[in-house]
């Protein structure tokens, strides 16, 4: 076995050993080893330096390959040899420089450092290696390869100007079996610059035209439902799909209700829809509480439940994941529309307040959340683009348009002015190269201006 050669005292034991953990080689300089202290040395600068690249001039693609399953098993594997290398060199380091074996209390002192040392460095390996896998879980369950047209690298959208996401909130409950999607919104944003314009559809509008096909002939003049209990509102379509695999043949349970919903509301706004993700109200609730809660300005008291059992008082608060659950679904002393407003300000909270560190600090709390709350139709092989394209979309400019009265009957769409306005507010520029400002859309501002 290897022993101190030098006779170095208990202090430069201890100095050298912490030493050669923070840089390689130099308990080896120390022993004259100089052609595996350098090149230790070597090594050790060139992760360093190979590390600070990666998270500076490549900072922009981590999120990206955060989403790729097997950058993640790269990953794993690679903080692990990392960790047993580091490890071994500190133990390699303290059995060069360590007192002789007469010291007693020097041997146990440099051991008990080299131990500490060594847990320093595989406690946050292991932790980071855990984080990874939990990433990779949650894209694994909540992601599917793709089913279709191969994703282009080069190309990831296929050419499109825009894409178009449905994004829907669930309102399930035991008086009520299944999903009445009482939250429907659709994201179009420009691939290129970003730039965002959200459509608000009401829960409660009637008559809705389904798309050709089996559905349109169910009832060639509008949905009317199921009966008392289902009197065919927008909100019904997504769980009368499931119940009725007919509405959709072809398409396997689960994914009926999407399906449906997707063509129905991009019929409406004369949009193609792309892709969707459904969050559980419920779950919603959970991913907030693992996020330690969210800062909403309620503007006026909210009075929530069922016999008036609940109030959020006015002002700028920290909401806990049941109340921000009430915040976004009560409509007591209140309508729809007034929460659909309520609904898009929380959910841009969210999004604003998950910082990196929150999410760090939270994380495995928040995978097993989201791994209950949401689902969607995103392929695993388009979230790197997707990351990408949300850096755009935060920085830059939100508009929204809610088609709710007077715009609209919600009894009596006028389907063809719905369409019309889309139309206009996806206009990019005007002629003179001004953005477009269509009557009854948002000024082009950013959302957090409109929920304070």
């Amino acid at each position: 076995m290897t022993e101190n050669r030098r006779g170095f005292g208990l202090g430069a034991g201890l100095a050298i050993t912490f030493a050669s953990a923070l840089l390689w080689g130099v308990a080896h300089l120390a022993t004259e080893r100089s052609k595996t202290g350098l090149a230790l040395m070597f090594g050790y600068i060139a992760m360093l330096a190979g590390t600070l690249t990666m998270f500076t001039a490549y900072s922009a693609n981590l999120l990206s390959l955060a989403v790729q399953p097997r950058w993640l098993i790269g990953l794993t594997v690679a903080l692990v040899v990392l960790a047993l290398a580091w490890t071994g060199v500190i133990v390699w380091s303290f059995l060069l420089v360590r007192p002789p074996r007469a010291d007693t209390v020097g041997r146990f002192l440099t051991t008990a450092l080299t131990m500490a040392l060594c847990a320093l460095v595989l406690a946050p390996t292991v932790y980071a290696a855990r984080l990874a896998y939990l990433s990779r879980d949650v894209v694994n369950t909540l992601f599917a390869p793709a089913s279709s047209a191969p994703v282009m690298a080069q190309d990831p959208w296929n050419g499109a100007r825009r894409v178009n996401f449905l994004l829907l909130g669930g309102d399930a409950a035991p008086s009520r079996p299944g999903v009445r999607t009482d939250s429907m919104t659709v994201a179009s944003v420009d691939i290129e610059t970003g730039a965002t314009t959200l459509f608000g559809l009401p829960r409660n509008l009637q008559h809705i035209e389904f798309p050709d096909g089996p559905a349109r002939a169910r009832f060639p003049f509008g949905f009317t439902g199921s009966g008392t209990d289902a009197p065919g509102l927008l909100n019904e379509v997504y769980q009368f799909a499931e119940d009725n695999p007919d509405m959709v043949p072809g398409v396997a349970k689960g994914k009926r209700g999407s399906t449906l919903l997707k063509q129905t509301i991009g019929g409406i706004l004369g949009i193609d829809v792309d892709y969707y993700a459904l969050v559980d109200m419920k779950g919603f609730a959970e991913i907030v509480d693992a996020m330690g809660g969210v800062k909403v300005t309620v503007k006026e008291p909210i009075v929530y439940g069922k016999y008036r059992e609940g109030l959020l008082p006015a002002g700028t608060r920290r909401l806990s994941g049941e109340e921000a659950l009430w915040y976004g679904r009560s409509r007591t002393d209140s309508d729809d529309y007034v929460r659909m407003g309520r609904q898009k300000c929380l959910l841009n909270a969210v999004a604003k307040q998950a910082d990196p560190m929150t999410v760090l600090n939270s994380f495995e709390r928040l995978a097993a959340a989201t791994k209950r709350a949401i689902s969607t139709d995103l392929p695993q092989e388009l979230l790197p683009a997707v990351v990408e394209l949300a850096q755009k979309v935060k920085d830059a400019k939100i508009r929204s348009l809610n088609f709710v009265p007077p715009l609209i009957d919600t009894v009596y769409p006028d389907w063809s002015l719905i369409r019309r306005k889309v139309a206009d507010a996806l206009e990019e520029r005007h002629p003179a190269g001004r953005p477009a400002r269509t009557p009854g859309l948002d000024s082009p501002v950013n959302l957090d201006a409109t929920c304070t």
